[in-house]
């Protein structure tokens, strides 16, 4: 069985086929016969989970699992707690309420740069929140913080479950340890 972590970069797609311009996880280099476990967007960066284990896939991607993922988001605004309340309650979205989740403010994460780089408008600051889910519906972040306000500029999984970006820059991808796995599956 194959288990790999991939650093996914803005622009490429979440499958193996590309489309609407997009590079695909073709692109990349992985092993033949597997497949993503859960998806991010092609606007989005970040930690994407690759394998042939349909088990363990499905332990990741299906929300009945809640498996947490952990997303560094970089909004427009300074963040204010009144909106970092009504995400950890959850929120109305037009597919029904979210799950409470964890919402923070941080301090602007240590990434390497994106390209296109985001825009930079001198009179709108900008600040960034880490929010944690344990679902995970389609741009759910997104339109979670639009729904509070704060539009996103830039999105990133950081973590699923106890695996991190740590280590990997935008396009590398490499293979869990045994000690990885282990921790993964308790």
């Amino acid at each position: 069985m194959r288990y790999i972590i991939f650093y996914k970069p803005y622009g490429v797609l979440s499958q193996f086929t590309p489309a609407h311009g997009h590079r695909s996880l073709a692109d990349f280099g992985f092993p033949q016969g597997v497949y993503v476990a859960g998806r991010l967007d092609a606007d989005s960066e970040g930690l994407l989970f690759l394998t042939d284990d349909g088990v363990f896939q499905s332990r990741i991607a299906e929300p009945r699992h809640k498996t947490p993922k952990i997303y560094l988001a970089q909004v427009e605004r300074v963040i204010t707690p009144e909106a970092l309340g009504k995400l950890a309650k959850g929120v109305l979205l037009g597919d029904g309420p979210t799950l409470p989740c964890k919402a923070r403010v941080v301090p602007a994460p240590s990434l390497p740069p994106r390209e296109p780089p985001i825009r930079f408008r001198r009179t709108v600051p900008d600040s960034w929140a880490e929010i944690e889910l344990k679902e995970g519906r389609n741009r759910q972040v997104r339109r979670m913080l639009a729904c509070v306000g704060f539009p996103v500029l830039r999105l990133v999984r950081r973590a699923i479950g106890p695996l991190t970006l740590d280590g990997l820059e935008p396009g590398q991808w490499r293979e869990l340890t045994p000690d990885e796995l282990k921790k993964f599956r308790k």
